[in-house]
């Protein structure tokens, strides 16, 4: 089995530091969608915007979108880790997680959202407020429609293929796999899907801390081993 070759060590730190840093944004994440719960409708989004355009990325996932650059370090990596235990099925992973990633980005319309609700309040006249409204129902259909969908079950996927092969290797321990492969499962359905996706999304944020603790550590541990 091969372990981690010193030329590595740079992508493992990477890794390691963008899973502490996605665990440090769920809670933020969580306590603005409570505090500030996001809007149903185009005109509360707008002003919202206009209210705090901060707390407003922030409600149209603004973390999320950072979130999935992050993620990118971390597939890399496990695929760096694992490439040796099944280079096929981790190949195919790594494939399946970064075509969600771009999937999840296709879906993103916080900052159209926002320069939509900049255009709104200097807006002049009615018939370009309503231009603008079914402008924002537009992308409001496209936050979280086939692409977001799409990006969330690829990932979901990828991250279940990525666990299970964990099993088989010693880099991780079987709490770790386990641990993904809950996660896995717990983001193959959608929260869009009804309350069921939603009931899976919000309970998938405890194995999803758990794990990324446990690959973080993991990640550091193999930057500091000598090739």
């Amino acid at each position: 089995m091969t372990i981690a070759s010193s030329q590595w060590k740079g992508l493992y730190n990477i890794a390691g530091v963008s899973a502490m840093v996605m665990v440090i944004f769920i809670p933020v994440q969580m306590a603005v969608y409570i505090l500030f719960p996001p809007p149903s409708t185009v005109i509360g989004w707008f002003e919202l915007f206009q209210k705090n355009k901060l707390i407003g990325l922030i409600d149209m996932d603004l973390l999320l979108i950072a979130d999935q650059v992050l993620m990118c370090f971390i597939f890399l990596a496990l695929y760096t880790a694992l490439r040796s235990v099944s280079p096929s099925y981790i190949t195919i992973a790594l494939v399946l997680g970064l075509t969600g990633v771009a999937a999840y980005y296709a879906s993103t319309v916080a900052f159209e959202m926002l320069s939509l609700s900049n255009q709104y309040t200097v807006a002049v006249n009615e018939g370009e407020k309503s231009i603008l409204l079914a402008s924002g129902k537009v992308m409001m259909a496209a936050w979280q429609g086939t692409a977001f969908d799409t990006g969330y079950v690829l990932e979901g996927t990828a991250l279940l293929m990525i666990a299970i092969i964990m099993l088989k290797s010693l880099l991780f321990t079987k709490t770790t796999a386990v641990t993904g492969i809950i996660l896995g499962v717990m983001s193959l359905l959608p929260p869009t899907v009804g309350k069921l996706g939603m009931f899976f999304a919000i309970g998938s944020l405890i194995p999803l801390v758990i794990w990324n603790v446990l690959i973080a550590k993991r990640f550091f541990q193999l930057s500091r081993l000598e090739e």
